[in-house]
């Protein structure tokens, strides 16, 4: 298995250049420099994004290799360590994936697609009804047992997670949610003891697929209150996270915190914790055509 160590190199040389907040912004601050950020990098907001994921993507593609690949050698890890740290090496890498990927026998994806009925893993976890309600008054139950695990793994310290403490905490039974610099972070038991690094591209496809196919789409939730307008989802890299959520408006707005915790903490989230831990669970590919 990946080390915490190997985790915390291949993610310093992935988003090495890749633009971050400076400490102690307001939120007001905070969201201006994202916006700013987005549309500053070449190619604008989408062309930054797809970056996002296409490095996520090489950090599991390492990982894996790293535990189970030709990367257990040391030299060859380092060697592509190093290649990750550079726009050169990034592209070269990158080309010696699809080509083995091209070269690769994709009969047995396609049989396990098609050998089963779409379904849903049971949800991951319930949320107590006190504790939402509390969250949705915006109550802080501040730090406890699962916020110390967490600061207290190597992974975290080595990172640097939480130098300067957030502004709250709402401790829940499956994790806790920071809320800090305008945004709420979800940090979830599963994900981290299983490795948060390995979670971002699904989270990200989790948060895709329930807020995008429509009614009837094969989605769980999808009859659920729209999401609010304002409300962004962040992956949880530059937070360490399994996801942020980002407003534009104030986080004590009654009805942003009322859908947060009745609709997105209590019925959405469970589910889709659900599908990023279970393996063999393929997210359906959102907002693509097939030609």
């Amino acid at each position: 298995m990946a080390s915490d160590l190997d985790t915390v190199r291949v993610l310093r040389a992935l988003f090495n250049d890749m633009p971050r907040a400076p400490q102690g912004l307001s939120h007001e601050e905070t969201m201006a420099w994202v916006a700013k950020s987005m549309a500053d990098y070449q190619g604008g907001d989408m062309a930054y994004m797809i970056e996002h994921i296409t490095r996520s993507s090489m950090l599991d593609i390492v990982l894996r290799l790293r535990e189970d690949g030709y990367l257990k050698d040391d030299a060859a890890f380092t060697e592509t360590v190093d290649m990750l740290s550079t726009p050169e090496g990034r592209k070269t890498f990158m080309d010696r994936c699809i080509q083995a990927q091209k070269s690769a026998d994709a009969t047995s994806r396609l049989i396990h697609r098609a050998k089963r009925e779409w379904t849903d893993p049971l949800p991951l976890f319930s949320s107590d009804p006190g504790m939402v309600d509390r969250f949705v008054r915006g109550e802080l139950s501040g730090p406890g047992p699962l916020y110390r695990e967490f600061m207290a793994r190597d992974d975290v310290r080595e990172i640097g997670v939480f130098k300067e403490a957030p502004d709250g905490i709402h401790e829940f039974s499956w994790g806790f949610v920071a809320e800090d610099q305008g945004a709420w972070l979800f940090y979830i038991a599963d994900v981290w003891r299983r490795g948060t690094v390995g979670s971002f591209d699904r989270f990200l496809c989790a948060w895709q697929q329930s807020t995008t196919l429509p009614a009837g789409g094969g989605d769980a939730n999808a009859d659920l209150p729209i999401v609010p307008p304002g409300l962004l989802m962040d992956d949880g890299i530059a937070t360490f996270s399994s996801m942020a959520l980002q407003s534009a408006g104030p986080m004590c707005d009654s009805e942003m915190r009322r859908w947060i915790g009745e609709v997105f903490i209590d019925r959405m989230l469970p589910t889709m914790a659900a599908r990023v831990v279970d393996e063999q669970y393929d997210f359906p590919l959102v907002g693509l055509q097939a030609h």
